[in-house]
């Protein structure tokens, strides 16, 4: 049983760690862009409906809901883009972890499991880095602790 545990758990560390970079940043971004495209029609005009959100149901304590609404949208739209394609990556990933950290302790705390679902992604991401599958990579951004320590399926081979 122990031995069949041990194989199983080797085949798992065959899954390249820029597989895995790349998925924490494709799906936590998505969602962040749909939430931003829920707050604007066209390419970039806030709705009405936004800025009643912003001002009557997220009325947020230390900003004013007109700032709070343009820069929440602005952010939902480029932060996920940055990390999707690798660039600034770890700043992207922090931008959008206060985002959730807000929106939690503000807005919707009763949604902590989604809301710690989406920042075990970004705080792996924070403290990991993007992957070299990544523009942050390739223009020499970020090393990474992937740099440091070789991908376990490229050393296996």
């Amino acid at each position: 049983m122990i031995a069949t545990i041990r194989g199983l758990n080797g085949l798992f560390d065959r899954i390249p760690n820029n597989f895995v970079a790349l998925a924490l940043r494709v799906f936590p971004a998505f969602v962040c862009f749909q939430s931003g495209r829920t707050k604007v029609e066209g390419l970039f005009s806030i709705k009405d409906s936004t800025w009643y959100l912003f001002q009557n149901e997220y009325a947020l304590p230390l900003i004013p809901y007109e700032l709070a609404a343009v820069l929440a949208t602005m952010a939902e739209h480029a932060l996920p883009i940055l990390m999707v394609v690798g660039l600034f990556t770890r700043f992207a990933a922090l931008g959008l972890l206060g985002m959730t950290a807000v929106i939690e302790i503000f807005v919707y705390p009763g949604a902590w499991i989604t809301h710690g679902l989406w920042a075990s992604a970004l705080i792996a991401l924070i403290a990991r880095g993007p992957g070299t599958w990544s523009l942050d990579r390739v223009l020499g951004l970020d090393g990474g602790a992937a740099q440091a320590a070789p991908d376990r399926a490229t050393q296996a081979a």
